[in-house]
């Protein structure tokens, strides 16, 4: 049994006279004389006030309640000598608790009972440090013990090491979704949907729920090599998770087969252990994967609605979608690049390729903004400074062969940032020709700053992205 403090309960006169000296000492510490300044002169002692609070913990002086906190199916039990007052201060929980008694047993799980010692500190200082594998047991404490600030802390330090490539995406989704942190939840999913490449060659993959797959599959903004992967992805999770044939038969619908070129379609069918399983489930839309990459995608559309999410490339990283652009000092001056891709994902139109032309502008200004240097009186007005213009990229195809009835086509840009040797997605923007779509593009970004969460050695990592998007034809009566 480890024991914490060694002072003996005292009395609440004690525990208010304490108080009060701490009080006034701090008071008059923070008096000064003016001598008829027209202001005074503040002196902070708030470090030292933390200080004596901590020391009150430490050393149980005037302590008026037991906390005795047990690991859950163990004997272990860990005494606190604490302070009815500070406890209630910051829970409600607590107040309650503590209202009509002052010893209490806690039974917690032994992850959050291993750190009662750091969430009790927090209630008197109001401050602690995070590490990884505590974030769930301090989240789930300051969630039962109501503990508001704690919970947004916690809840905050996730979501930022969720953007840092860091955090435990499927183990954090799991347990959100167990306490109803919508927050937390959307953003382990946006994650995940993002950087699946990364997640699914993790060890979490094995751990991913049939829910959270279920919630993952539909997307069309995954970030991966193509469709063929996520195939991969799904059939190595279906041969470790062994789920019920309905669930396994509704993952593999999911998939969008006419992403997948006819011959990988055919290798799949003679070599997947899953499509053996369950081929029957999936053979409707093998046999309409087939049908539109026989079939230019004009005359498919004539029979078939080519406007579903069937149809829709996700973010993929193959060449034949688009090309990374890595853009040294990128807030110096304007740049251009081009690139290639396939015209669209059906077999019909293998051979055809679009050039795409790119212009990357670090301080572009919109119209509204720029220089005017005359007002209608004839008064000069300022011109607007560099600093007032915002980063903008324009995709446009090289000629008019980039245009296709039928059919427009989707830009997408991935930002990345390498951690921990890989690079990772931070931020994914779309619009149809230009940034300005998007409205938010690179808004935060300090590009002059070289330790700014968007550059990796002092580089804007981009990777560009031209989906097409069919539309259905309309049909004229004969």
């Amino acid at each position: 049994m480890l024991r914490l403090g060694c002072a003996k309960p005292g009395s609440w006169g004690s525990f208010w006279a304490i108080l009060t000296l701490v009080g006034l000492a701090t008071h008059a510490a923070q008096r000064a004389d003016v001598s008829g300044e027209a202001a005074g002169t503040s002196v902070n002692h708030s470090q030292m006030l933390l200080q004596r609070l901590q020391e009150l913990l430490r050393q149980g002086n005037a302590s008026d309640v037991v906390l005795r906190v047990q690991a859950a199916g163990t004997d272990e039990v860990r005494v606190f000598h604490a302070h009815r007052l500070l406890l209630g201060l910051h829970s409600e929980l607590f107040r309650e608790l503590l209202s009509n008694q002052s010893e209490v047993m806690l039974v917690e799980p032994r992850d959050c009972a291993a750190i009662f010692d750091k969430f009790i500190r927090y209630l008197y200082c109001g401050e602690l440090t995070v590490l990884l594998a505590q974030a769930i047991p301090l989240h789930r404490l300051a969630t039962k013990y109501r503990v508001s600030s704690l919970q947004r802390g916690v809840a905050d330090y996730m979501r930022g090491h969720l953007a840092g490539g860091a955090g435990p995406a499927v183990g954090w989704y799991h347990y959100a979704l167990s306490t109803g942190d919508e927050a937390l939840r959307q953003s382990c999913l946006q994650f995940l949907a993002w950087n699946l490449s990364a997640a699914a060659a993790s060890a979490e993959w094995g751990s991913v729920s049939p829910e959270l797959l279920a919630q993952l599959l539909p997307r069309s903004d995954l970030v991966l090599r193509d469709e063929l992967e996520l195939f991969q992805a799904l059939e190595a999770w279906l041969s470790r998770a062994r789920p019920s044939p309905d669930v396994a038969e509704g993952a593999l619908r999911a998939i969008r087969y006419p992403m997948i070129p006819p011959a990988q379609l055919f290798q799949l069918q003679a070599r997947s252990a899953a499509l053996a399983r369950h081929g029957r489930a999936v053979a409707d839309l093998l046999l309409q994967a087939y049908q539109f990459h026989a079939a230019s995608p004009l005359h498919f559309a004539k029979f078939f609605p080519v406007n579903g999410s069937a149809f829709l490339p996700r973010n993929y990283l193959a060449p034949a979608w688009g090309a990374p652009w890595v853009i040294s000092n990128p807030a110096r001056d304007d740049r251009s690049t081009s690139f290639q891709t396939q015209l669209g994902p059906s077999g019909h139109d293998l051979g055809r390729r679009v050039t795409w032309n790119v212009l990357f502008s670090p301080r572009w200004l919109p119209v509204g903004l720029r220089p005017v240097y005359a007002d209608a009186a004839g008064t000069a007005l300022p011109a607007a400074r560099p600093e007032d213009g915002r980063p903008r990229l324009v995709v446009t195809p090289a000629s008019s062969s980039g245009e296709a009835a039928g059919v427009s086509f989707q830009k997408t840009v991935l930002v990345g940032a390498r951690l921990h040797g890989r690079l990772l997605v931070r931020h994914v923007y779309s619009f149809h020709r230009s940034s300005e779509e998007a409205g938010d593009f690179l808004a935060q970004a300090d590009l002059q700053r070289r330790n700014s969460e968007y550059l990796v050695d002092n580089a804007l990592h981009l990777h560009l992205i031209v989906k097409p998007v069919y539309h259905t034809l309309i049909r004229t009566p004969e």
